[in-house]
C-alpha cells in the first residue's frame, strides 16, 4: 500500500496537516498549488493542505457509487448544523425552518443584502478585512462605509457607532457585514461585543449580515459566539458553511440562517438560489458537520502547534515581524511594517523569497505593511516558509 493509501485510512488522532507530503500536493490541480510556478511556496489562498476526513470521503464516495448526483433536496444539511452548534456552541436557537440552502458564503451574502436592503444602501465593513468583502459590494455598486477595528484587531464601538451613524443618515436600510470570527485577523467576538453591536444595529435601524464560515476553526481556550445567539440579534442573518473547516471549498453549499425576526427576509429569497449549491456538496457538508468532529479537534490541534511553531520561528529568525497567535481561523496575520518593505511586503517575499502570501493591501485600510499566512499545513513547510522569507530580507 503507498503512502497516499495509507494516509486515507490514518486514524482521526494523527495530525490531518502532517500526512501529505510536498511532493503529493503539487499533483493538485487547485487555485492554491496552479496558481504559482511549482518553486514557489503557497501559503495564501484559505484551501488547507489535508486529505478529507474519512466520513466526508465515504459520504462522497457512496454517493457516486450509488449515482447519487441529482439536484439537492431536505434538510439535512441545517439539521447536521443544528446539532454542531449545540453541541459545540451550546446554542439550540439555530432553527431548521429559519434556514435556506445557498451556493455558497459569499453568494450567500450577496443575496442577503438583497434582501434587506436596496441598491443604493451603503454596506459597512470592519476593516482590514475579506478582500472579497469588497470585490462583491463592489461589484453590485453599493457604496462602502469602513469601520477600522481598534490596534488590538477587535471591534471599536465608538468607530462602528459614528459608521452607523453616517450610514443612517445618508440611506434608509444600511447594513452591517459582520465577520465573525474576523478574517484575516482571526479575532474571536465576545458575547458581550456582539450583543452591543446587536444594541447599536437596532438603535441606528442598520440590518446585520454575519459570515461566520470560519466558525468550526477555534484555537484551544477561545469560543465562538453566533451572533443570532445574542440578545438583540433576532433580525439578523447568518451565513455559515463546513467548506473552510473540512477543506471542501470545491463542492459548494452553504446555509443562509434567520433569526426570528428576519424569518419574512429569508422567505423571500428566490426559489432558483436554492439550485446553486452541488448535492454532493450538501452530502460531504452535512457527513462533515454530522460526523467528522474527531477529525475536526485533531486539525484544531494542529493548528494550534502550528500557531507556536511560527511565533517561535519568527521570534527567532524574523523578530521585527509582529504576531500574535489567532483565536481562531488557520491565518496568521502578520505586521511587516518595520522590515521596510513598504505597502506590499507580500510582493518581496514572493520575488525574492518564492514564498506566495496574501497581500495585506487588499484587505482594506489597515491592511498596508501586512501579510496573511495560510497555517493549514505541515510544520515542515511552515518551516521552510518562514526559512524562505528570512533568506529574501538577507
Amino acid at each position: 500500500m503507498d503512502r497516499m493509501s495509507r494516509d486515507t485510512f490514518a486514524p482521526d488522532g494523527a495530525n490531518p496537516l502532517c500526512r501529505l507530503s510536498l511532493e503529493q500536493l503539487r499533483r493538485r490541480t487547485s487555485m492554491k498549488w496552479r496558481t504559482y510556478p511549482a518553486d514557489v511556496l503557497p501559503l495564501w489562498v484559505a484551501e488547507m493542505d489535508v486529505l478529507l476526513a474519512e466520513p466526508v470521503r465515504r459520504a462522497i464516495t457512496d454517493a457516486v457509487a450509488l449515482g447519487d448526483t441529482g439536484y439537492p433536496a431536505g434538510t439535512a444539511y441545517a439539521e447536521a448544523l443544528a446539532g454542531f452548534a449545540r453541541a459545540r456552541w451550546g446554542w439550540d436557537g439555530l432553527a431548521v425552518e429559519r434556514t435556506a440552502i445557498v451556493p455558497d458564503v459569499m453568494l450567500g451574502i450577496v443575496e442577503m443584502l438583497k434582501l434587506v436592503s436596496g441598491p443604493s444602501d451603503p454596506v459597512i465593513l470592519n476593516c482590514p478585512v475579506y478582500p472579497p468583502f469588497y470585490q462583491f459590494i463592489e461589484s453590485m455598486g453599493r457604496p462602502i462605509v469602513e469601520a477600522p477595528l481598534d490596534r488590538d484587531g477587535r471591534i471599536d464601538a465608538a468607530v462602528l457607532r459614528e459608521a452607523f451613524r453616517q450610514a443612517d443618515q445618508r440611506a434608509d436600510r444600511p447594513v452591517y457585514l459582520l465577520c465573525s470570527p474576523h478574517n484575516p485577523t482571526g479575532t474571536v467576538h465576545t458575547a458581550a461585543e456582539l450583543t452591543h453591536v446587536a444594541h447599536l444595529a437596532r438603535t441606528h435601524g442598520v440590518r446585520v449580515v454575519a459570515d461566520e464560515i470560519h466558525a468550526p476553526i477555534v484555537a484551544a481556550g477561545a469560543s465562538f459566539v453566533p451572533y443570532l445567539s445574542v440578545p438583540g440579534a433576532e433580525n439578523g442573518l447568518s451565513l455559515i458553511s463546513a467548506s473552510k473547516a473540512w477543506n471542501l471549498a470545491g463542492l459548494k453549499a452553504a446555509l443562509a440562517i434567520a433569526g426570528p425576526a428576519a424569518a419574512d427576509d429569508l422567505a423571500g429569497l428566490p426559489e432558483e438560489v436554492s439550485h446553486g449549491p452541488s448535492h454532493v456538496g450538501i452530502i460531504a457538508h452535512t457527513a462533515a458537520l454530522r460526523d467528522g468532529g474527531d477529525w475536526l479537534d485533531a486539525v484544531l490541534s494542529g493548528l494550534d502547534d502550528n500557531r507556536r511553531l511560527l511565533a517561535g520561528l519568527l521570534a527567532e529568525h524574523l523578530p521585527a515581524i509582529g504576531y500574535a497567535p489567532a483565536q481562531a481561523t488557520y491565518l496568521a496575520w502578520l505586521d511587516c511594517r518595520n522590515l521596510g518593505l513598504g505597502d506590499d511586503p507580500a510582493e518581496v517575499f514572493l520575488q525574492r523569497g518564492r514564498v506566495a502570501l496574501n497581500s495585506g493591501v487588499a484587505f482594506g485600510t489597515g491592511g498596508a505593511g501586512f501579510v496573511r499566512m495560510n497555517l493549514a499545513t505541515s510544520p515542515e513547510l511552515i518551516t521552510e516558509a518562514v526559512r524562505r522569507m528570512a533568506a529574501a530580507l538577507a
